[in-house]
Order: structure tokens, then sequence, then C-alpha cells
């Protein structure tokens, strides 16, 4: 008997629930509160209520009989906690693909990837040949600081050999609360070396909001076109910060006399439902951005204001099978109100918005589907599991701008992109300048990407993570994002379905024919999507205000 004692509360809780009691964790703080209502006089409904709390408490009943069962004569000891986590994971796979849990172990990554920020020296990391090396510190990082570049090899940290290392466990050990120092042996790409460095950690931003190069002093260059005065800002995902640094990058791009706009939305997962009409919202004047509805939340609509939109320029938004979510809200919202063509491929087509309920006090969460969001039009964007190629859902490129992509362009782009975000090392940068030969510039480190992501759970299939190298925070800048307030809800990240991840599919794609297209090489070949988004708008600017139609 003394094994069943912890049943009895379990079931009393259960039986509170079925009753009525105010534990219902999923309705959102910000509800409408309910009507008062009289006594209940009527015989017939009040006996139907009771016997559907009797028939309730007989389903909890079984279900705390059989975890009794499994904890007393199961073969292996299994943990209470394993048991009621597998529970609770158990009840979600009955729902949809973004509801799940976050247990303790995964909460503050979790949280990293809502925050886009955490507490560590700013380094992307990956593995060569059971070697830590660093992809690329990020930019005004204590790592950026301290000289940590490109193709540096990290030998210890804080006096642990790094020699087979996996990479979480690297990540655990760089990052960690700021003001702490981490010291690191490294040799740095071309030397033989070793060097000391002590490093501060601080409270590290990873920025969601990318051009297509860096200048000279590795700040991103918005300006794709010069002559033509195009500009180009690549979102990666839709985080708080991101609608203020995506208005920062235009008013930047209207100092130097922007014409023309592109937005990337590529291997978008999305991200904050906020952080997606914030940024619509910069592009629209009036009208609605979305809505959503749900079975137990109030219906909602955000309407664009006038105020601070940038206006009286052809925009252009690139978007394809990988663009999900907060990626979808936008690129519906600005196509809805003829503000900007849409190019590239259909999108991933996820319609659904998720609430994040805190759980233990914040040790734990549950990420619930409450909503789904509707597009300006009242088209359907949600992609049900039973959906058809030929049925509405998703955004669809503008007609006669629908640029598809196999599997080997797919891979040679991400990789492209890849090796254009890494910030280039002083030692290269003095090479480059003394006009040094080639043979002669240290060889740049080709270090595998972490291709194991945090948020597998939801995310089976990651389009772009996968292809980005680890960060120190156990979050890609292109991790998808999530927030607590319900009243703020996530319009959640990256997609989960059956399909393989772009890397996958453009492996399994290419054929022995396919010539590998050498990154130095026109923008048609290398990014055909981006080269009709600049064909497109060279068109406009050269009909002039008065003929231009988005």
């Amino acid at each position: 008997m003394e094994r069943r004692h912890w049943l009895m509360p379990l079931l009393l809780l259960l039986a509170l629930t079925a009753g009525g009691a105010s534990l219902r964790a999923e309705e959102p703080p910000t509800r409408q509160p309910r009507q008062p209502v009289g006594p209940i006089d009527d015989t017939a409904k009040t006996e139907a209520a009771k016997k559907a709390s009797e028939s309730d408490y007989e389903l909890y009943k079984i279900f705390a009989d059989t975890l009794d069962q499994i904890e007393r004569n199961y073969v292996k000891d299994v943990s209470r906690r394993e048991l009621m986590e597998a529970a609770i994971k158990g009840a979600l796979e009955k729902l949809d693909p973004y509801s799940n849990y976050i247990n303790p172990d995964e909460i503050s990554r979790f949280r990293t990837s809502v925050e886009h920020q955490f507490g560590g020296i700013g380094i992307q990391i990956g593995m060569e040949d059971g070697q830590l090396k660093v992809i690329s510190p990020l930019l005004g990082t204590p790592a950026y600081r301290a000289g940590l570049e490109s193709g540096d090899a990290i030998l210890e940290i804080d006096g642990k050999s790094t020699e087979g290392i996996q990479i979480d466990e690297a990540v655990k050990l760089l990052k960690g609360e700021p003001d702490t120092k981490v010291t690191l042996v490294v040799r740095h790409a071309g030397s033989r070396e070793k060097t000391t460095i002590s490093v501060t950690r601080e409270i590290v931003h990873v920025e969601t909001v990318l051009g297509d190069s860096r200048k000279s002093d590795d700040t991103w260059d918005f300006m794709l076109d010069r002559d033509k005065h195009i500009g180009y800002i690549r979102i990666t995902a839709f985080g708080r910060d991101t609608a203020a640094e995506v208005k920062e990058a235009v008013e930047a791009l209207q100092k130097e006399g922007l014409k023309g706009l592109i937005i990337d939305l590529r291997f978008n997962p999305g991200g904050l439902l906020s952080a997606a009409i914030e940024v619509s919202d910069l592009f629209i004047s009036e009208g609605k951005i979305v809505s959503t509805k749900g079975r137990n939340t109030p219906e909602r609509t955000w309407e664009a204001v006038k105020d601070g939109t940038f206006e009286g320029f052809p925009m252009v938004v690139l978007v394809n099978h990988y663009s999900a979510s907060a990626s979808e809200i936008f690129s519906a919202a600005l196509q809805d109100h003829k503000r900007a063509v849409v190019i590239g491929e259909r999108t991933w087509g996820k319609g659904s918005v998720q609430n994040v309920i805190e759980l233990e006090e914040g040790k734990s969460a549950l990420k619930l589907t409450t909503a789904g969001y509707h597009r300006p039009s009242g088209k359907n964007i949600h992609r049900y599991p039973e959906a058809k190629e030929s049925d509405e859902w998703g955004v669809m490129p503008d007609k006669g701008y629908e640029v598809k992509m196999n599997g080997s362009q797919t891979a040679q782009l991400i990789e492209y992109r890849r090796r254009r975000d890494i910030l280039i090392g002083k030692h290269e940068k003095a090479l480059s300048s003394s006009d040094a030969k080639q043979s002669d510039v240290p060889e740049k480190s080709e270090a595998e990407p972490k291709t194991e992501d945090a948020e597998k759970p939801v995310d089976a299939d990651k389009p772009a993570a996968d292809e980005k190298p680890a960060v120190e925070s156990d979050a890609t800048p292109a991790e998808p994002a999530e927030e607590k307030p319900a009243e703020d809800k996530p319009a959640d990240e990256a997609p989960a379905s059956e399909e393989k991840p772009a890397a996958e599919e453009a492996k399994e794609e290419t054929k022995e024919d396919d010539e590998p297209v050498d990154v130095t090489t026109s923008l048609s070949k290398v990014d055909p999507q981006l080269q009709k988004a600049v064909d497109y708008l060279s068109t406009e600017l050269a009909r002039g205000p008065e003929e231009s139609t988005p």
C-alpha cells in the first residue's frame, strides 16, 4: 500500500479538474471573464453533469491504476517523472505536430530560442576531424573582441581538453552567467602556436536580420545593387527585436538612396506572431494584417497603422518551401495588400498559433495550439494532413514568378549563404590587402556544422537550422522563437511533417550528371530566385513610379 500513496492525491487532483476546479492552465490569462450564471434548476442537466463527472473520474482512475501497475510490476524500475512525462507527451501526440511539452532539461534552450539572446561569449562552432573549430564569432561579442576568428582550433576550455568532445558538451562549457570568465587555449588558423585567451561572458544577442554581404568593418551591407539602389534584407526568424532591426536597416538603406527592396524569408521557420505583425506594419499603411481565432480564445484582428510606414518603392518577398508560420503571415499580408510581389516557391503551410504555458513555476512548459490565423484576404494558409497540392494552402508566388529549385541547387544556396555569413578574420584581411597569393592564404576551416537540433520533438525536419553551425547558446541564428505571454502568442517555429529536410532532399535529388555550381559564378546560377527578384525590380524601376504595378 505504501507504493500507492502517491496515487490518491493524483486521483483527487484529476477529479477536481473534471469537476470544474480552476486548474485549466491552458486557458489564456487574457481570456474574457465568464459571465456570471444563476443556479441550475434543470434536474436533467444536473444529472447529465453528474454522470459526465463520474465518467471522467473513472477514466482518470484507469490512468492512475495503470501507472501504479507499471511502477509495481514492470520488469525494470521506471521513475515517476519519466512515466508522467511520457503520459503528457502521449496525450500531446493525439493533437497536432506543433503542441509539445518542454521538460526541465530543455527549458533553458527553449528560452534562448524565444529571446534570441543568451549568456556566453558569442561564437559559432563546429567539428573537423574530431577537432573543435571556430566557424565564426558573432559581431561585437566578447569572442569577436577577443580576436577569435574563423578556422581557429579550440584546444581547451577551462582546462578541459576538447579532443573528441561533443558539440553539446562544448556549448555547455562555453555558455554561462554574464560577468563570469571562461579560459580558452586556441591555435589560430595558419599558426602552430597555442594562445591562451580569457573571455568574460556577456548577454549575447543573436541577430535575425542579415544582409547579402559584410562591409570592411564586418557589419552587414544591405545594399545589393548600388547602381540600381536595390536593397536586400534577410530575416532568419521573427524574434523580439526583429522589427527594430528591420526598421534600422531600411532607414540605413534610405540614406543610401533606396529605390527597391527585397525581403528574403527563405528557410525562415517563423517565430513570434507579434514580430510578424510589427514587421508587416512597417510596410503596410492600412487594413488588416492578420486575424486569429480559437475554440477558447476570442477572435482578434490586427490592423496596420500609417504612422512609420515605409512607402514609395517597389518590393519583393522571397519565399520557399521552408518559409513557415510567421513568414507566411508577413508574405501573405504584403501580397494581399499588393505591397510586394512574392517570388520563389510555395510556402510550408502552417496556419496555427501556439500559446506557451509555464508549468512547475517555470521549470517546464507546455506549448499548445490554441488558435488558427487567417490572411487578410481570408484565404486558408494551413496545410492539413489530408491536403492535396491542388488545395488552397500556404502562400503561392505571384503568377509568373514561381522559381523552383532542385535539391542540388538548394544545397548549393545553403552553402553559399553560410560562407557569406562568416566573419573574415584579421589574418585573412591582412593577406588580402597585401595582394597575397592564394597559396599563402591560411586554409579556411570547413568544419561540419552541428546537425542535431535542440527542438527535434517539434521540428523533425528542420529546414535551415540544420545547415547552420552550432552556436554556444544551443540555438542557431535561425532558431525559431517561442513566447510565453498569452497576449503575445508565437506563431510557432519550424514546420514539422514527414517530409525530409532541405539538406537530405538535396542529397537525394542530386543526379550524377549534375555539375556542382561554383559560388563565384553569376547570381543567376547560384541563386536564380534572387536573380528573378533583381530582374523584377530592375524592370519596375525602369518603368518609373507611375507605371510600376506590384
